[in-house]
């Protein structure tokens, strides 16, 4: 059975998924997490506290799909292709991720201030030196694990500087499709054209 801190979590998130986070009561997520309200405040003390950690749990969530995205197969090409549409796909189906990617956080989500909220889920060697929760923190971290799963042992620091260049492209162009969803053939023939461009024949 799930630990109260994530049946809790779970809740709060399918209470914003139903109404604005101003109306979600701290009372209702202690209820829908069948735990006592005094469990709530022990494990985030405050509806900010709460928010945080949803927010944190999003964001590790979404970085644990961009490691799987990078991990599937030995071919750049569709490693990079995979991360676009998980890029896209989750910021599609979840608001924070959404709000996290493109710093739009509207009334309706929780207001978490980007300097106070770090990847507390993430473990201290992947936080990329504690980058707080903006657009521009969380794209580093993704392009940053993009470079690790692409790089072989031992490649030059030239190589690697040419290789964050072009993973820094690539996850731009996977923003780019959260807000216009690539055409026919998807984020496969975007993803082919920054590749050539970055290493013409």
């Amino acid at each position: 059975m799930p630990a109260a801190r994530d049946l809790l979590l779970d809740a709060a998130y399918a209470a914003l998924t139903r109404r604005p986070w101003y109306a979600v009561r701290m009372v209702d997520v202690a209820a829908a997490a069948g735990v006592s309200r005094q469990t709530l405040y022990n494990e985030f003390g405050t509806k900010d506290g709460l928010a945080r950690a949803l927010v944190e749990r999003e964001a590790a969530a979404f970085l644990d799909g961009v490691d799987r995205a990078l991990a599937g197969g030995s071919d750049p090409h569709a490693r990079l292709t995979a991360l676009v549409e998980w890029t896209a796909a989750a910021a599609r189906d979840n608001v924070l991720v959404k709000a996290l990617l493109t710093g739009c956080w509207d009334s309706w989500l929780p207001r978490v201030e980007p300097a106070a909220a770090q990847l507390a889920a993430v473990p201290a060697g992947d936080r990329g030196g504690g980058r707080p929760l903006s657009p521009a923190g969380v794209l580093a971290q993704v392009r940053d694990r993009a470079v690790a799963a692409l790089s072989a042992p031992g490649t030059p620091a030239p190589d690697i500087a040419d290789l964050a260049g072009t993973c820094e492209l690539v996850v731009r162009l996977g923003l780019s499709c959260v807000a216009a969803p690539p055409g026919e053939h998807g984020a496969d023939d975007l993803v082919r054209a920054v590749l050539r461009r970055c290493r013409p024949d």
